[in-house]
């Protein structure tokens, strides 16, 4: 039970789509722009970089503050960790698939960003420093991102695996998998970016304004 309230909680929080009503206070339903999704990327291509930043910033709290909230909460219990996986994931899901917007939402990589920095401070160090290598020298956030959902996922295992998590062995399946299918997450969301990259068309990030669709 204490899973699928985490679930459902952060599925709540998920569907704050920073993204979605900040376009609608300029008038611009931002799905309708760019890559139509509501996340920071497209933000920023078509609002700019403020836009962007602020986007950023409400959809990367609203996965750090209820995933520390549990890791207090449930502080010393064997399952905080997994108890929190299960929070970030919920608000993953809610990000990437809202209801009341037909379940056309962002792509998750915010609000992943949240859980990270929620999760281990040096883990955040090598995410961000592998994020901004990778967007510096190729520009292409799609590849930056898929780079973190695969840290991500390798550092979860490899540590709950050596006990840093306090996991009891009987739950270190359920963990991998969750963290599995939040980094397998970011791979399905960004699975035309995937194509795109590998023809050689994928899109630079840019700043400002862009009406047309991505290819």
């Amino acid at each position: 039970m204490e899973r699928v309230i985490c679930l459902l909680a952060g599925y709540l929080f998920g569907l704050i789509q920073s993204g979605y009503f900040y376009g609608k206070l300029h008038k611009i339903d931002i799905r309708s722009h760019g890559s139509g999704n509501s996340g920071t990327t497209n933000a920023l291509r078509v609002m700019g970089l403020k836009a962007g930043l602020v986007v950023f910033l409400f959809d990367f709290l609203k996965a750090f503050l209820p995933c520390v909230a549990l890791r207090v909460l449930f502080a010393g219990q064997e399952n905080a960790w997994l108890l929190m996986l299960y929070t970030g994931l919920g608000v993953i899901l809610g990000h990437n698939y809202p209801f009341y917007l037909n379940f056309k939402g962002g792509k998750g990589i915010a609000a992943t960003a949240g859980l990270i920095v929620a999760a281990d401070w040096r883990l955040t160090l090598i995410c961000l420093a592998a994020f901004g290598l990778i967007v510096g020298f190729t520009r292409f956030v799609s590849l930056g991102s898929l780079a973190v959902a695969t840290i991500l996922f390798a550092w979860l295992a490899i540590f709950a695996g050596r006990g840093a998590y306090g996991l009891t062995p009987g739950l270190l399946p359920e963990f991998y998998l969750v963290a599995a299918l939040i980094s397998g997450l970011a791979f399905w969301r960004h699975r035309a970016n995937i194509l795109r990259l590998v023809r050689g068309t994928e899109n630079k990030i840019s700043i400002g304004s862009k009406s047309k669709k991505e290819r």
